[in-house]
């Protein structure tokens, strides 16, 4: 039997390739990027079992997405809310217009949308994963954890391991078979904090919250420190906030000339991106970007083994 195949709408100004191949986590399985096709694999999870598909753009805009079985339509509508959150479907033309007012510099490529995961909880594992490592390794633990404790599709791909399943897995199978280290607990008890609904995405998102009520919530999570706490508000939709590590001080002397203690240079970089004011992620993030594209060519180019091994410090 033939997999369900949805057609999604778009924003007008909205392009695939450009729009996922904007941030990291597109190189994260169960994230698969074909270069030669421009289209975007990966496995979504749903009660009854989890489907890959496969994402295009066809000529009018519209996305096609094909699964690897037939969808109910319950699933179908599960999956429209995940493929929205992943892709920022949401994310109006006029929004991103209103970046570019902000800041000019990307208004002639339309960049302005940052690529997450279909879920805020692989968005915060995936956090946790990037902290005090070097990419490489933070690439390695998302495979282990889809192969490990992922569940398999009908095509035989994984996907990423659900709250519950994290929430029920021993320390000792993420720290050994995983390879995740210190934060094998961590990731257990975001898992429980998730499962028990202690982590609300519709008040984290919410606009009459504030920035800092959301930061202060997320840094009193599990292994969510400042830099964790700035990108999880990003991946958030909200862009306020910098999320300041070993890359950002490297920018920050690199690319804007900055010296001093990481402390003077930090402070520097407040100031620096303060007139962005509510886009100042983004102003960075897209700044860094281009940093990276110079170095290994125009992102929607990038095979995923290939960058998995060569974004490190020592080649960018």
């Amino acid at each position: 039997m033939a997999g369900s195949v949805l057609s999604v709408d778009t924003p007008r100004d909205f392009e695939l390739a450009r729009d996922v191949c904007s941030y990291g986590y597109f190189v994260l399985m169960p994230n698969y990027w074909d270069v030669g096709n421009q289209s975007l694999s990966r496995v979504l999870e749903f009660d009854a079992q989890p489907s890959a598909c496969v994402i295009d753009q066809r000529d009018d805009g519209k996305l096609r997405v094909r699964f690897d079985r037939r969808l109910d339509r319950t699933e179908q509508g599960q999956a429209r809310k995940q493929l929205t959150r992943m892709l920022n479907l949401d994310v109006s033309a006029a929004q991103i217009r209103a970046f570019h007012k902000v800041d000019p510099r990307w208004k002639k490529s339309g960049k302005g949308r940052l690529f997450r995961s279909p879920t805020l909880f692989e968005d915060v594992i995936k956090t946790v994963t990037s902290c005090n490592v070097t990419w490489p390794s933070t690439v390695n633990m998302n495979r282990r954890l889809c192969e490990v404790c992922g569940r398999k599709s009908a095509s035989g791909a994984y996907s990423f391991p659900s709250a519950k399943k994290l929430a029920r897995t021993r320390v000792g199978t993420l720290r050994g078979r995983c390879r995740v280290g210190y934060r094998d607990q961590r990731i257990v008890d975001l898992a429980k904090l998730f499962v028990r609904g202690h982590v609300d995405e519709a008040w984290l998102a919410d606009p009459s919250v504030s920035d800092d009520e959301v930061f202060k919530f997320l840094i009193s999570l599990p292994g969510i420190g400042p830099y964790a706490g700035g990108n999880i508000m990003q991946l958030l939709g909200r862009f306020s906030r910098l999320a300041i590590d070993t890359e950002t001080i490297r920018h920050g002397k690199s690319a804007l000339g900055m010296s001093g203690s990481d402390a003077q240079i930090t402070k520097a970089l407040h100031k620096h991106y303060e007139p962005f004011g509510e886009h100042k992620f983004r102003s960075y993030w897209f700044e860094i970007w281009q940093h990276y594209e110079a170095k290994a060519g125009p992102s929607p180019s990038w095979e995923r083994d290939l960058v998995s091994k060569a974004f490190t410090a020592a080649n960018l």
